[in-house]
């Protein structure tokens, strides 16, 4: 069951990946719909962390920031617990776990150094030769890959906390 959901949640950011782009969204979605979530909101504010912020490779890479708001969106504290500090402080070490083996797995977790690692060079992303340039180097499979594979990582760690501590929230 478990393998399932986490198998579920990697196809779904992975296609989403390949037809749309946007991977912190498509990582979320991935995210949501394996668990059944949704919240349009939380969506629309992941749209411009793609790409390191703003298509820039100059930030962390778009899914690595989905797949925390993901951990933070169910494990994070709302207005009305603002001065919660046990809730601060979980969901930061889930986002944490979650970092750590992403730059376990990828040697990094900037945008623009994981694009240099795989094709070689970083991709202006605002420029139409770049894009195709990125697309003839393999840039959406590549992406999208990884897309899906934040996606299980933050649905599994989800799904770890939840067992371990349950009801807590």
């Amino acid at each position: 069951m478990v393998e399932e959901v986490l198998n579920k949640a990697f196809t779904i950011a992975k296609e989403y990946e390949m037809k749309n782009g946007g991977c912190p969204q498509c990582t979320l979605m991935g995210v949501f719909e394996a668990l059944d979530i949704e919240d349009n909101s939380v969506f629309k504010a992941a749209t411009a962390l793609a790409d390191g912020v703003g298509l820039t490779g100059d930030g962390h890479c778009g899914a690595l920031s989905g797949g925390v708001m993901a951990i933070s969106y169910i494990f994070g504290r709302e207005k009305k617990d603002f001065s919660n500090q046990r809730k601060l402080i979980r969901a930061n070490l889930l986002a944490k776990k979650l970092h750590d083996e992403f730059v376990e797995k990828y040697g990094t977790c900037r945008c623009a150094d994981i694009q240099k690692q795989a094709f070689g060079r970083f991709f202006n992303l605002y420029d139409p030769g770049e894009v195709e340039a990125a697309i003839k180097a393999g840039m959406p499979d590549k992406c999208s890959t990884l897309v899906g594979e934040v996606a299980r990582m933050a649905t599994r760690i989800i799904l770890e906390e939840n067992k371990r501590r349950p009801g807590i929230k």
